[in-house]
């Protein structure tokens, strides 16, 4: 029996729930099942959608929709951290874009006419976002920054850039067009959800058919050895930032489209930890090298559906933090392998009664 043979027959032995278990998005899908399953127990009608007016409508197409800022977030999040990096200040970023976009649009109350045209409003709300993400690649990739203290001054200095834009006050936009952003829908569905299958095409195709992909995991794993190598790996984090900073502006804009106003205050607030705990729960490492991106868009589902069944239960506004946490807590665990070798030693080694026989 040669050396093929020998793995074949190792490997049929080894049970197929045991192979799906072992896969990375295994447990990230059945956390997001149970709390599917939560939903609809408690509310009958939470799996039903329902064709209405040319929409689908429902409470699966709302949390999509409202998850559609928070996938874009951590899509960005996911290409600093795959490079050991981390960006705290998506959120001010977030807020920055929305009050540049709702400035440059303005609009009259009878919501014919605007400041910008529509198009170049949307394309200087990135460009500014943009030029956010620079700033961060640069003081990561060009000085050596620690990317948390890096990012930490942007996430404090950039709400004041954002309230200093919006005159410390909300800016109500008032022309229609602009609302298609975040609120429009097309074929049906939300057009936020055609934004953000646009992105993910667009870094699945780069990550998994170029050798993009291959350029980040190096530097992921080992930046020193990826830079030895020819790739360049400071450049590589510096257009992640920016990309990440591409990201969060463009949710900033379904934010704001889809509340038809920006506040530089709560715009994105605290949405930097819901993009990190969104990718850690998709089984991206912090520390570097292995990442998912459909793992980070299951993560971000999690998160909205737990918020939605949070609020949807009548968990009191001061607990529903700790229960966030609790959750997300457990769903971790269940991925580390080594909590779980341990709990299945546990359960497989023999008790005293059997040891006596």
């Amino acid at each position: 029996m040669n050396t093929t043979e020998k793995r074949h027959i190792v490997k049929k032995k080894v049970p197929v729930w045991r192979r799906l278990l072992s896969h990375r998005l295994s447990w990230p899908l059945t956390a997001l099942c149970l709390l599917l399953v939560t939903n609809a127990a408690f509310n009958p009608t939470f799996l039903s959608i329902e064709w209405r007016g040319g929409h689908l409508y429902g409470s699966l197409i709302d949390i999509l929709n409202r998850a559609a800022p928070l996938i874009l977030v951590s899509l960005g999040m996911t290409l600093v951290i795959a490079m050991r990096g981390i960006d705290v200040s998506v959120g001010a970023v977030v807020a920055i874009a929305a009050a540049v976009g709702a400035w440059m649009i303005g609009g009259s109350l009878d919501g014919e006419t605007s400041r910008f045209p529509l198009p170049v409003a949307i394309v200087g709300a990135l460009v500014v976002a943009m030029l956010c993400g620079l700033w961060n690649g640069l003081l990561v990739a060009g000085l050596g920054m620690q990317p948390i203290i890096a990012t930490l001054i942007l996430m404090v200095a950039g709400r004041g850039i954002a309230q200093l834009i919006t005159d410390g006050q909300i800016i109500t936009v008032y022309y229609p067009p602009f609302f298609f952003l975040g609120g429009g829908y097309w074929l049906g569905l939300p057009f936020s959800l055609f934004v953000v299958a646009g992105i993910l095409a667009m870094m699945s195709f780069a990550l998994s058919r170029t050798a993009l992909g291959v350029f980040v995991q190096a530097v992921g794993v080992n930046p020193s050895a990826a830079r030895g190598s020819g790739i360049r790996a400071r450049q590589l984090v510096l257009g992640a930032y920016v990309f990440c900073g591409f990201c969060a502006g463009l949710a900033g804009l379904l934010i704001s489209s889809n509340v038809k106003s920006a506040d530089g205050n709560n715009a994105g607030l605290l949405m930097e930890l819901d993009a990190i705990l969104a990718v850690t729960l998709g089984g991206t490492a912090l520390t570097g090298g292995r990442f998912s991106l459909m793992g980070t868009v299951i993560g971000a589902l999690i998160i909205q559906t737990l918020t939605y069944a949070i609020y949807s239960m009548g968990v009191p506004p001061e607990i529903n933090m700790v229960v966030k946490a609790a959750v997300v807590f457990v769903v971790m665990l269940l991925q580390s392998p080594a909590f779980r070798s341990e709990v299945w030693a546990l359960v497989r080694r023999p008790s005293s009664v059997e040891v006596a026989q």
